[in-house]
């Protein structure tokens, strides 16, 4: 029997968050038969389950083996959904750089955040994990991005978001660059408190918040 849409995406979120890698294999491959759109499949399915592990994770329910073959069973299903991800295309890409703060290894969430923005027509470059504060100002400046966005999941590496904002502002080119933050610890709060541009509670939202702020600024940005 064949399951609608939402059976679907629930059953793909369940998979990730039953570290059972084959069906979420299984799943995707139904998706692309299907001619569900592949997209959806991911920020409805995949991420959703990924979110629902790191909670589980947060809640000390999962610890880091259990996330870890999640994020294998998510990362099985992305590859085979990615390919047939429509991309919107865009006459010039928004560019944008990413990163994990200072002191902190976890790139699960900040994974998600680079597939969607790619998906949605963003130039983003990775600098990956444990990135110094400076790091992502300097890389800004020499890709010419206009976004740049850092994640953690540790509150003790929180801070580090706080300097890049101060870096900015200490050379003078705050203006030029719109700060976005994301993690288990954050909050719009957070995100206020510090002076960055806005905050993002997962990877959907992410790019939703990066359109809205791209929209509002126009040729500005």
């Amino acid at each position: 029997m064949s399951l609608n849409k939402q059976e679907l995406f629930d059953k793909l979120a369940a998979s990730i968050v039953d570290m059972d890698e084959d069906l979420t294999i299984e799943l995707s491959n139904k998706v692309i038969a299907e001619g569900v759109d592949a997209y959806e499949a991911i920020v409805n399915g995949l991420t959703v389950g990924m979110n629902q592990a790191g909670k589980l994770f947060d809640e000390e329910e999962y610890f880091v083996p259990e996330l870890l073959m999640c994020s294998d069973a998510m990362y099985a299903g992305l590859n085979l959904l990615k390919p047939h991800i429509k991309v919107n295309s865009h006459e010039t890409k928004r560019k944008a750089v990413i990163g994990v703060i200072e002191g902190d290894t976890h790139d699960i969430g900040k994974n998600l955040v680079k597939i969607m923005l790619e998906t949605g027509g963003y130039d983003v470059i990775d600098l990956g994990r444990d990135i110094a504060p400076d790091t992502f100002v300097e890389r800004a400046k020499e890709e010419n991005a206009e976004f740049i966005f850092i994640s953690t999941l540790m509150t003790t590496t929180m801070e580090g978001m706080s300097e890049v904002v101060e870096i900015l502002k200490e050379q003078k080119i705050r203006e030029d660059y719109k700060v976005l933050i994301g993690g288990g610890p954050v909050s719009q709060s957070y995100a206020d408190k510090i002076g960055a541009d806005g905050y993002a509670e997962n990877a959907a939202e992410a790019v939703k918040l990066a359109n809205n702020i791209a929209a509002a600024y126009g040729n500005e940005l």
